[in-house]
C-alpha cells in the first residue's frame, strides 16, 4: 500500500519477529554475549536471570540466543510456565527428547531419567540448557522444583544451566525470603531497559534501511516525538512508526513531521498510556518553569528598603461590636476506609470468608445494572449479551493484559480448598487491589499469582470502536498483549470498549 510511495521493498516496522530486522542496543549485546559465553565455556551451571519491561526485546534476545547456541549445546525451551511441578518436569524431558513412557506423573522417575540424560551428556562433552520464558508466572512450587534440578552435578560441575526470562515482577518474585536458596544460585542478572533518544533513532534508521529505504522519512522533531510517545520501547516504536507512515501516505506527505506522529499516537496508543505521557511532560515543564522562575528571582537587582516606622495598626474591634452569629464548628474530615495489606495467611483467610455474591453485585453496580437474586443468577451464566448493549466475557489472560485494558474484572481465587470471586480494583508495580466481599485489600502480585489461574469475567457496555480496519485491529491487539489476528473477537471488543466511559482501575503508588 504505502511501500511504493516511500520507496520500500517491505514494511520496515512490522511487529512480527524477523531476525533480519533485529537491532541490538548496548544492553542487549552485553546480555547476549555473556549468555553465549557462559553456555559455550561452561559457566558452572546455576541460574541466569534476564528481565525487562513488556516490549523491550526479551523474546527477541531469546530467539537470537537459541539461533547462536554452540553445536555442543542441548536446550529445553519452556514457553508455558503455568504448570504444576510434575508437568514442568514432563515438559523439560520432552524438550530434551527423553522418553517419558511409564514415568508420567512421577517426579522421582522423571528426575532420575533427567539425571541419567545429563550425566550422559556430560560424558559426551555436551552442555544442557533450560530456558524458561515468562518465568514470572512460575509457581513457588515449580521454582523450587527447578532449583532442585540444579543439584544434579558431578564433583566439579553443575550439569544444568537454567536461564529465567521474565518481566520485572520476576525480580520481585526471586527476592522472596522463601526463595533465597534459589536467589543465591543466580550467577548473572541482566535487566533490559528501553532505548534512549539516540538509540531510538538508530533503531528506526536500521529497520528502515533493512526494508530498502535510502532516506528516513521522519524529521528530527518526528523522531523526538516517536521516542517520547513510545518511551523508547521497541514494540511501541514499531507501532507508532507504522501508523505514521500510513498517515503520511493517506495525506500524500512523503516527509513525516511531529504532527503526523502525534496523530498516530492518538489513534494507536491506549488512552491511559497517552495520559501518563502528558502528565509526565507537564510535570517536566512545570519543574523547568519553576527552576527558571527561582533563578530569575535570585538574579533580580535588590532595591534598598526605606527605613520607615511601621504603620500604626487600626484599633482593635471589640467582640461585642460584631454582629451576633452562631459559631462555625469545624467539620470532621471524611475518613476513607483503610485498605488492609495482606500477607499469605491473611489472604487465605480473606478468600475463605468472602461472600461470592458481593463481588458479582459490586461489578454489576459498577455498570449501574440491577443486582437482585434473579439478576445475579443471570449474570453468573455470563451470556455473551446480558442486556441491550451490555456484554459478558469469560476468558483467560495475564494480569498485565487486564491492567492495560484498565477495567475492573472478576478474578476467581483459590486458597487450599477454599474458593472465592474477587474484583480487581487497582494495580501498581508490586501490588494489586482486590475487593473480597465488602472489603478491599492490597496484595503483592506474587501472592495473587499463587491463588489465581488466569481466568476472569468481564462486563462491559458498547462504546468502543468496533469498526476498525483489520490493520488497526492488529495494531490494537499487539498493544494490549492480545493475539494479533485482526479479528475483533470478544476479548478484543472488550479491550476496545475500555476506551469509552465506565469504571476504571486505580493506579497504585
Amino acid at each position: 500500500m504505502y511501500l511504493d510511495f516511500f520507496a520500500l521493498r517491505e514494511p520496515p516496522f512490522s511487529i512480527t519477529p524477523d531476525p533480519r530486522f533485529v537491532y541490538l542496543g548496548e544492553g542487549h549485546r552485553d546480555a547476549l554475549a555473556h549468555l553465549l559465553f557462559g553456555i559455550d565455556q561452561g559457566g558452572g551451571g546455576g541460574f541466569v536471570q534476564l528481565t525487562g519491561e513488556v516490549g523491550t526485546g526479551k523474546t527477541t534476545l531469546c530467539r537470537l540466543l537459541l539461533e547462536q547456541l554452540p553445536a555442543h549445546a542441548r536446550v529445553a525451551l519452556v514457553l508455558n510456565p503455568r504448570q504444576a511441578p510434575v508437568e514442568l518436569l514432563e515438559t523439560i524431558c520432552e524438550e530434551l527428547g527423553i522418553d517419558t513412557e511409564g514415568r508420567r506423573g512421577s517426579s522421582k522417575a522423571l528426575v532420575d531419567a533427567l539425571n541419567a540424560f545429563l550425566l550422559d551428556a556430560y560424558g559426551k562433552g555436551l552442555r544442557v540448557v533450560l530456558v524458561i520464558d515468562e518465568a514470572q508466572d512460575l509457581s513457588i512450587e515449580a521454582l523450587e522444583q527447578v532449583r532442585l534440578l540444579t543439584n544434579l552435578e558431578t564433583d566439579t560441575q553443575k550439569l544444568l544451566q537454567v536461564i529465567l526470562i521474565g518481566q520485572p515482577e520476576l525480580r520481585e518474585l526471586l527476592a522472596r525470603d522463601d526463595l533465597r536458596q534459589l536467589a543465591q544460585r543466580i550467577t548473572a542478572r541482566f535487566h533490559l531497559v528501553p532505548l534512549d533518544e539516540a538509540g531510538s533513532e538508530r533503531y528506526l534508521r536500521h529497520r528502515h534501511a533493512v526494508a530498502g529505504g535510502t532516506r528516513l522519512p521522519f524529521d528530527k522533531a518526528a523522531i523526538r516525538r516517536l521516542h517520547r510517545h513510545s518511551g523508547g520501547v521497541p514494540r511501541l516504536l514499531n507501532v507508532l512508526a507504522e501508523r505514521s507512515l500510513l498517515a503520511g501516505y493517506a495525506r500524500d506527505e512523503s516527509g513525516i513531521g511531529a504532527r503526523l506522529v502525534d496523530l498516530a499516537a492518538r489513534e494507536a496508543l491506549p488512552l491511559r498510556v497517552r495520559a501518563r505521557r502528558r502528565w509526565r511532560d507537564a510535570l517536566l515543564v512545570l519543574g523547568a518553569a519553576g527552576s527558571l522562575a527561582a533563578l530569575a528571582w535570585w538574579l533580580l537587582p535588590r532595591r534598598a528598603v526605606p527605613d520607615t516606622p511601621p504603620a500604626t495598626p487600626p484599633p482593635a474591634t471589640l467582640v461585642e461590636d460584631l454582629p451576633s452569629a452562631p459559631p462555625t464548628m469545624p467539620q470532621p474530615a471524611v475518613q476513607q476506609p483503610a485498605v488492609k495489606q495482606l500477607d499469605p495467611p491473611g489472604f487465605a483467610e480473606a478468600i475463605a470468608t468472602a461472600v461470592d455474591d458481593a463481588a458479582w453485585s459490586s461489578l454489576l453496580a459498577d455498570w449501574k445494572l440491577p443486582a437482585s437474586a434473579n439478576d445475579l443468577a443471570i449474570a453468573r451464566r455470563c451470556a455473551p449479551r446480558l442486556a441491550e448493549g451490555v456484554h459478558c466475557l469469560r476468558a483467560r489472560g495475564s494480569l498485565d493484559q487486564l491492567v492495560a485494558i484498565g477495567r475492573p474484572v472478576l478474578l476467581p481465587l483459590r486458597a487450599g480448598t477454599a474458593t472465592a470471586w474477587s474484583v480487581l480494583r487497582g494495580s501498581g508495580v508490586h501490588r494489586v487491589r482486590l475487593q473480597l466481599g465488602d472489603a478491599s485489600f492490597d496484595v503483592p502480585r506474587t501472592l495473587l499469582r499463587q491463588s489465581w489461574n488466569g481466568d476472569y469475567v468481564a462486563i462491559w457496555r458498547d462504546g468502543g470502536d468496533g469498526a476498525r480496519e483489520v490493520a488497526d485491529i492488529r495494531t490494537f491487539q499487539a498493544l494490549h498483549g492480545l493475539d494479533a489476528d485482526g479479528i475483533a473477537g470478544p476479548q478484543t471488543r472488550f479491550a476496545m470498549a475500555a476506551e469509552g466511559p465506565g469504571p476504571t482501575l486505580q493506579e497504585l503508588r
